[in-house]
């Protein structure tokens, strides 16, 4: 018997010894060997660790030369955020409760995965307004938390939509300015670290304690003029129904600094509901990137490079058989416009627009009265693409294509010879009224933007003026052309109306449309590009390109874009106070 009771005695101080062994071991295994995982764990379960959110910079456009207005601004709202492992417990008064309160805002399907989530940290609700956030707290719910953070507004809807861009449901930029400018604008959010009781209550005492400070992202003011906008998307408006045609923008710069003043388009959407659209292509700014073939447009930079180069003057005469060839190409070229043939001076070429006489512009250019030359075609490229910036980014502040302009050595002459009226290549309306604007405005050529400065402590802060980064063609030049565009423009009729006293000119394109590659015969792409001065002797005030186009619809940049520029400097004139 006394055997028995000592051999249980020492099963069981084995036990016990393996027992403290065991737990030995544990304690060695948790605070040695895993001891940075368990404090950790323990962290996660004391420590609440909040996103401090940037606020988002608003977006200003100009009212004239000094003031800026607000178009882009925030409204302050909360979202919810529950601690699943917190709240779990009081799953179903929190699914109510919320449900409830807040259920135009609830972002989450499926309450069962939230609480079967595992984290620590799950949004369920957000842009929350103020009233409903505010019953949330006072409903007291175990492991919910509000976290205060702003919703983009678009207080005027459709207005500039294409150019601003929107905010989606992550606060991310996209399109626009706020894709473009999103950085700069969303600023960096902080970090609040902070030790909490099993409420979520921030606690007061602890080392642990960490606040980052946000840096809130900046106020942007843009070069645009908010009146200039305004009447562009009007005269939008009303032209499109006119021409029951979908498809229209137009484009209004400053030709001495290379600012843009209007970039408006149709059709548009409501920024503040960006989701309901019949398509994604409404949200792609159209000035900046799409990249097309703009037709006779680019007779104005041809016909600038070869009388830069002093190899043609507006009297210089050629012989005009409305139908040429690229040298030894079998191809015709043919005018649209008809009854010009004879001996015709470049004026008259590019004033009734012929294809035969921007032709004849890249052989003289050559050195030569008959023969399209390496010699012609490199200095065509060397004006287009190098001086003159077609087919290349511009560097404005936004999202752009790059386009595409061939360099001589990988193009055959009669692919130049389409160059010289815009075909062959591809470039932006914004590289047209660049260009267009050197052009006119003495030979300048300036990088375009749409920044005007940064809107600081309730003062705008003009940003730094950049100067010309080169001369595309001499002031001799500059004036040359100015006046052969006048007088291209002075053979429409309906222009005298309220040009009569000033200095305005501009060129007008009808290009066939390009479907997978290849020419359509019954689609046309119709742009306008112009400008507007007080006098022969005065800087033009502004420059402004247009463009129309329809899916199916043949039209013509004079019947077509010309109005719409017509309409658009008509207001410019008086908004600008030009004298006759």
């Amino acid at each position: 018997m006394l055997k028995h009771k000592k051999l249980r005695t020492n099963v069981f101080r084995v036990i016990l010894f393996l027992c403290f062994g065991a737990i030995v071991v544990k304690l060695f295994s948790i605070q040695i060997v895993n001891h940075d995982k368990y404090v950790a764990e323990a962290e996660k379960l004391q420590v609440m660790q909040n996103t401090i959110v940037a606020r988002r910079g608003e977006i200003y456009m100009m009212d004239g030369d000094e003031n800026v207005v607000p178009v882009v601004m925030n409204a302050k709202v909360w979202t919810v955020i529950i601690d699943p492992l917190v709240s779990r417990g009081d799953r179903g008064e929190i699914e109510q409760k919320i449900s409830s309160i807040a259920k135009d805002y609830v972002v989450i399907s499926d309450w069962n995965e939230v609480f079967d989530s595992g984290l620590r940290y799950y949004v369920v609700a957000r842009n929350v307004p103020h009233k409903q956030a505010q019953a949330i707290k006072e409903a007291e719910l175990d492991g919910v938390w509000l976290q205060a953070t702003t919703k983009r507004v678009y207080p005027e809807g459709v207005f500039a939509a294409p150019l601003l861009g929107f905010v989606n449901a992550d606060g991310i930029g996209q399109y626009g300015v706020e894709g473009a400018l999103n950085s700069d604008l969303a600023g960096e959010n902080g970090v609040l670290k902070t030790v909490k009781d099993v409420n979520n209550i921030p606690l007061t005492i602890g080392n642990d304690n960490v606040k980052i400070p946000a840096v809130d992202g900046k106020n942007v003011v843009l070069t645009i003029d908010r009146n200039i906008q305004s009447k562009a998307e009007q005269i939008l408006e009303e032209k499109t129904k006119e021409f029951e045609v979908e498809n229209a923008e137009i484009l209004v710069m400053d030709p001495n600094t290379g600012r843009v003043l209007a970039m408006a388009q149709t059709p548009g959407y409501d920024a503040a509901d960006f989701g309901n659209v019949r398509d994604a292509s409404v949200y792609q700014l159209d000035a900046v990137m799409d990249a097309y073939e703009p037709a006779s447009v680019c007779k104005t930079f041809a016909f600038a490079a070869t009388i830069d180069q002093g190899k043609m003057t507006p009297e210089t005469t050629f012989v005009n058989n409305d139908v040429t060839y690229a040298n030894d190409d079998t191809w015709p070229i043919r005018n649209l416009s008809l009854g010009h043939t004879g001996v015709i001076t470049m004026q008259t070429g590019l004033s009734w627009s012929l294809n035969t006489a921007s032709v004849q512009a890249l052989r003289l250019l050559g050195g030569s009265e008959t023969w399209i030359t390496d010699e012609g075609k490199q200095k065509l490229f060397d004006y287009y693409y190098n001086r003159f910036g077609l087919g290349q980014l511009t560097g404005v502040e936004l999202v752009e294509a790059e386009g595409l302009v061939y360099s001589p050595e990988n193009a055959p002459a009669v692919t130049y010879a389409n160059m010289t009226f815009g075909q062959g290549m591809m470039i932006t309306p914004l590289q047209i009224a660049t260009a267009f604007s050197s052009i006119v405005n003495g030979g300048d050529f300036y990088k375009p933007t749409v920044v005007a400065g940064e809107y600081k402590d309730g003062e705008f802060v003009k940003a730094e003026f950049q100067d010309s980064i080169r001369q595309t063609v001499s002031s001799s030049t500059s004036k040359t052309m100015r006046q052969m565009l006048v007088t291209a423009r002075n053979l429409y009729k309906n222009s005298a109306d309220y040009d009569s006293g000033l200095y305005i000119g501009g060129k007008t394109g009808t290009a066939q449309a390009v479907k997978d590659g290849a020419y359509v015969m019954n689609e046309t792409v119709a742009t306008y590009a112009g400008f507007g001065a007080e006098s022969e002797d005065e800087a033009p005030k502004y420059v402004i390109v247009t463009k129309v186009w329809q899916e199916g619809r043949a039209l013509d940049g004079g019947t077509h874009a010309k109005p719409l520029f017509d309409e658009m400097s008509k207001f410019l004139i008086s908004y600008f106070k030009m004298k006759k």
